[in-house]
């Protein structure tokens, strides 16, 4: 097997995923273009040795639908050679798409290809795409599947984090993002989204509240108390986890994932393929792939598919330095550290999806771009990224700096 490494990986800025957000008005093939040609540029590529570009996105409808990954090839002006593909694995699209193009690289059927995503939830919103698994009752009702929210609540009810528990993570994820972006953290992967004219449309993440605090939280009343209690969805899950007498809610709009526009981009290619374009590698990658698990908790993959990549490559979760997981929900982090035994100074340590949103088939591309700077900035060498998803399955990829 031929060794893939990481040359390179940028991000837009998060918008917030209202029609009154920063990106709201830029089409989402525009946003990943916006990368790509960034790609280009800082690197002097020529587009015609790129040899796939591989886009996850979560919502692959109207705008977003007809293989948006070529779209975003034409738009961005790569060579006509250069093919383009879109896959959605859910919330883990971005990196799944990465572990693709990592495949084709290490399977020898590449020497450069571009991973990453994109998904503008402002303009193409969740569910639009519909689909089998929320829609059609011969699947739902015999795997007792409940709204992602539930999900999170059942995971902390299940696992004892209270209300004060989920909302002090909360607090300090966006403590933390409040300190990346003031010490400039994010400076090297994020490219400013601009408009035809160059002008600079957002240049930051616009979610993050730094002034959150544990008392402005509580004043939040639960998200989905009437999904559960009212359309019946906690008697659905009640069925699965008989052991419970009732499900505490304690996740809100504070201490779940933002809903923002977003794309993400990733250079991923062989030594030959990389020194053929002048190319400086990062990181290797170390081990990939994706789990599935119980489908009513639904979320609970990320520290399944860790403890796979770390058997892969014959480690432990104390060989690692820094992890992202994605922070879908507070309780999922929460749970994810408890499993691997893993201390929160080592675990999103910039913040993540609470602060800063998550841009559904962006996400894994911006985390693994956040986790090869901080490896970088701290002097460290082996890094996981691992997202839940849904339907319950996780994704993950280990990385090891070069």
């Amino acid at each position: 097997m031929t060794d893939a490494y990481i040359f390179d990986a940028v991000r837009t800025p998060r918008g917030k995923g209202r029609p009154s957000g920063g990106l709201h008005e830029v089409a989402p093939v525009r946003l990943a273009a916006g990368l790509l040609a960034a790609l280009r540029e800082r690197h002097a590529l020529d587009t015609s040795r790129i040899n796939d570009v591989v886009l996850g996105c979560v919502e692959p409808a109207m705008e977003q639908g007809g293989d948006i990954a070529k779209a975003v090839v034409f738009a961005a002006g790569y060579d006509q050679a250069v093919p383009g593909v879109q896959l959605n694995r859910f919330c883990g699209s971005g990196l799944e798409a990465c572990n693709f193009a990592a495949a084709l690289v290490k399977s020898g059927q590449a020497e450069l290809t571009i991973g990453g995503g994109v998904d503008s939830m402002s303009r193409v919103p969740m569910f639009t795409s519909g689909g089998a698994w929320i829609t059609d009752p011969q699947i739902t009702i015999p795997n007792r599947f409940v709204p992602q929210g539930i999900s999170a609540d059942l995971i902390a009810t299940l696992y004892g984090y209270s209300r004060t528990d989920v909302d002090s993570y909360a607090v300090e994820s966006q403590r933390r993002a409040a300190q990346a972006w003031q010490h400039g953290y994010f400076a090297q992967s994020v490219v400013p989204v601009r408009d035809l004219n160059g002008l600079v449309v957002l240049e930051r993440d616009e979610h993050p509240r730094a002034d959150t605090t544990l008392d402005s939280l509580a004043a939040l009343e639960p998200s989905f108390i009437a999904q559960g209690e009212k359309m019946g969805f906690d008697a659905v899950a009640l069925m699965r986890y008989p052991q419970l007498a009732a499900i505490a809610h304690v996740h809100h709009a504070g201490n779940s994932s933002g809903i923002v526009d977003g794309a993400s981009a990733v250079l991923i290619g062989s030594a030959e393929g990389g020194k053929a374009q002048g190319l400086k590698p990062r990181a290797r990658v170390l081990s990939f792939g994706t789990v599935g698990t119980e489908p009513t908790i639904m979320l609970t993959g990320p520290a399944p598919a860790a403890e796979m990549a770390l058997k892969r490559a014959g480690m432990r979760a104390s060989d690692v330095d820094l992890f992202e997981c994605n922070e879908a929900f507070a309780s999922v982090v929460l749970r994810f550290m408890d499993a691997l035994g893993v201390p929160h100074d080592k675990v999103n340590v910039n913040g993540g999806a609470i602060a800063m949103g998550h841009p559904l088939g962006a996400t894994g591309g911006m985390l693994l771009g956040t986790l090869l700077d901080e490896l970088e900035r701290r002097d460290k060498t082996v890094g996981l990224v691992t997202l839940c998803v849904g339907g319950g399955m996780g994704s993950v990829m280990l990385v090891e700096r070069v």
